[in-house]
């Protein structure tokens, strides 16, 4: 068996492993019981500062991008770059956050780096506007593709479903040794919110049976079973806090990037580090969070985990 096959194999067996936004208001911050020491590796981080700098610290908070990546790994970063804005809308990950990452797996060793989503625009005018098209320009195995054609896509089972049984997976992706997950945080007209694992479904050709066939906060759920990003990292340094996917809505100005291991405690950070549809929110209060909690996928008690901040 040569080295792909090996790769792939890897992949498939490690990832098989509100309906609308909720209705009651929850306005007390997150309480976090514990706070990481120099002795102990976070489960959250979060960093408060400048989007690149912010990034790399967050990153380097959870041990750095070689505990990750790997002399010789193919890497796929997954972003949202699905529309034609300019990064001050909030709809898209910022191209400063896409690029500092890519830049980091190029230290730690990577081969190759490909930044992938299936935009819900045109591909070309969504790599453009959002800037994330030159976002990684000079980065050497570096490229940033809007993969659109269903000739980009494989067939795989989907072994742990309960909604989604099978779906057409980016062959890049399921070529990849690493999967990093790089969503903007904003709001969302059928999830609520969209952060790591909503993303998820950007790397699948056929969306619209997620919405239309599928109980939709399950499949998200079924397919980050299959789909579990090795590291995500949110840009909530401005979240779209109505008006979501798309836009034009609220944008609020948070000034952090989360990280974690835990695309689940991720999510919940995000959540409850933000104020959504002129609320706060608790993650038992977002259907596919729970789910996933639910179902042992990650961690969305975020009293129950430890969590460092950092000011850069």
């Amino acid at each position: 068996m040569d080295r792909e096959d090996m790769n792939r194999r890897a992949f498939m067996k490690k990832s098989a492993r509100w309906a609308a936004y909720a209705t009651a208001a929850m306005t007390f911050p997150p309480l976090y019981a514990k706070k990481a020491d120099t002795a102990t590796q976070p489960d959250i981080v979060v960093t408060n500062g400048a989007r690149g700098p912010a990034t790399r610290a967050a990153v380097n908070a959870l041990g750095g991008m070689a505990r990750f990546v790997k002399a010789g790994d193919k890497v796929v970063i997954k972003p949202n770059m699905s529309f034609p804005n300019p990064p001050e809308m909030g709809s898209t990950t910022h191209p400063e956050v896409v690029r500092e990452l890519a830049a980091m797996c190029h230290e730690a060793g990577a081969s190759s780096v490909l930044v992938l989503d299936n935009p819900l625009r045109d591909a070309e005018v969504c790599l453009e506007r959002s800037g994330l098209g030159n976002a990684c320009q000079g980065l050497a195995g570096t490229r940033t593709e809007g993969l659109v054609s269903k000739r980009f896509y494989e067939h795989v089972k989907v072994p742990e479903g309960v909604s989604l049984k099978s779906t057409m997976v980016m062959k890049q992706v399921l070529d990849a040794n690493v999967l990093i997950s790089a969503p903007v945080a904003k709001s969302h007209s059928a999830t609520g919110v969209s952060f790591s694992m909503k993303g998820m479904m950007g790397l699948v050709y056929d969306r619209r049976e997620f919405h239309l066939d599928l109980d939709l906060n399950t499949a998200i759920v079924d397919l980050c079973t299959l789909l579990h990003a090795d590291l995500t990292v949110i840009d909530a340094s401005r979240i779209l806090s109505s008006g979501g996917p798309g836009g034009p809505g609220k944008v609020i100005p948070l000034n952090k990037i989360i990280a974690s291991t835990d695309m689940v405690a991720a999510d919940a950070m995000a959540l409850e580090q933000g104020i959504w549809y002129g609320r706060k929110f608790k993650a038992n209060q977002v259907r596919h969070i729970k789910i996933a909690h639910d179902r042992a996928l990650g961690n969305m008690d975020i009293a129950s985990q430890i969590v460092k901040e950092v000011g850069v």
